[in-house]
């Protein structure tokens, strides 16, 4: 686990103590791509598969979790995040551990946002993450996160 992997599961795990009882573990920091790691015991449902608030959760959390360690990358330690809007689709059943994968935005998009948080101290961003059975590749989750910073 890279050192920023470790510093981000501390973070949530400090912050967020939700994350603690889920199970969460930040799986890779690599190439702007986040991935978590939701284990199946602390998120079952009745039917034997994750609980869809986990996966939301998930998700959420993906997201965060990304533009917090882009964020530090930046040297912007300034500023506050928070979910304002998100958009979920649950294609495919989780049956097993689930990944949640945040990759990084487009390049001009990321810029832009960089841009109105230095002017305006205010920016909003979406991220968009995807779940996926452990070992699996397809989208078992979609999730479109409006991300906002603030000062």
């Amino acid at each position: 686990m890279s050192t920023d992997s470790r510093y981000l599961e501390s973070v949530l795990h400090h912050d967020i103590p939700l994350t603690r009882d889920m199970g969460l573990k930040v799986l890779a920091w690599h190439e702007q791509q986040l991935s978590l790691h939701l284990p199946l015991d602390p998120n079952v449902n009745h039917k034997s598969t994750m609980f869809g608030g986990s996966l939301y959760c998930g998700a959420v959390l993906a997201g965060w979790g990304w533009l917090h360690l882009r964020l530090k990358e930046e040297g912007i330690t300034d500023g506050h995040i928070v979910i304002q809007e998100g958009q979920i689709s649950y294609p495919l059943p989780v049956t097993g551990d689930a990944v949640a994968i945040c990759p990084a935005p487009d390049s001009a998009v990321w810029k832009k946002f960089l841009a109105m948080y230095r002017r305006y101290g205010r920016a909003r961003l979406a991220l968009e993450t995807r779940i996926v059975n452990a070992g699996r590749d397809e989208d078992a989750v979609t999730f479109t996160g409006q991300y906002v910073l603030h000062r």
